[in-house]
């Protein structure tokens, strides 16, 4: 049981997911330590048992706040306008993720070892900001392409998502990958978050996007 009032408990939550987030800016998850997580917070390392058990956890967590944060702007732009064309759709889905490449390098990891490693409860929680993503594309697609069958729009999810988890590899080259690229003699063109989306987005959504 954790000791103290919710505002507490909520603060401290947020700095150690904060913490994890400075440093996930300038390594790697696998660098990433409980003990390094600790000393970036405000207080003792031993204190962060009481909210996580293991690293993993903390990332979960922190993947769950962006899956919280990119619902917020699905669900502003379900509210904020009556209607847009595909195109506009396209655009707006596209910006969304943009302002989300924190959630888009977390996709990017192996999920596996992360959920394996957290308890039941937090995976459920994590879950439900996950499905509740999926919830909001089917309700923009219902709202914004009403001629969209159920199995269409099912069938939207079913190569957006699994999309996701590859934009951030692909838009995030280091100078090592571009050398090594270069020295390959592959011709690769490099695209950011928006521009590889909003490909893909305009494919998806047919001929007028």
């Amino acid at each position: 049981m954790i000791k103290g009032t919710p505002e507490l408990i909520a603060t401290r939550r947020e700095e150690i997911l904060n913490a994890c987030q400075r440093l996930y800016q300038t390594m790697s998850f696998k660098q990433i330590t409980l003990k390094e997580i600790g000393e970036a917070t405000s207080f003792s390392r031993p204190t962060i048992y009481n909210y996580f058990q293991t690293k993993e956890e903390i990332f979960l967590a922190l993947y769950e706040r962006e899956y919280d944060l990119w619902n917020a702007e699905l669900e502003s732009l379900l509210s904020s306008y009556a209607r847009l064309t595909r195109e506009e759709l396209a655009q707006h889905l596209a910006g969304s993720l943009e302002k989300r490449e924190q959630l888009l390098k977390l996709l990017a990891m192996n999920n596996y070892d992360m959920e394996a490693n957290s308890r039941p409860e937090l995976l459920v929680s994590f879950k439900r900001a996950y499905g509740r993503s999926m919830e909001n594309v089917d309700r923009i697609l219902q709202k914004f392409c009403p001629d969209l069958s159920a199995a269409q729009r099912t069938g939207f999810r079913l190569v957006f998502f699994p999309f996701m988890f590859g934009i951030y590899p692909y838009a995030a080259v280091t100078d090592k990958q571009r050398s090594a690229m270069e020295e390959a003699g592959v011709d690769f063109r490099y695209l950011s978050i928006y521009e590889l989306t909003l490909a893909c987005l305009r494919r998806l959504l047919g001929p007028d996007a």
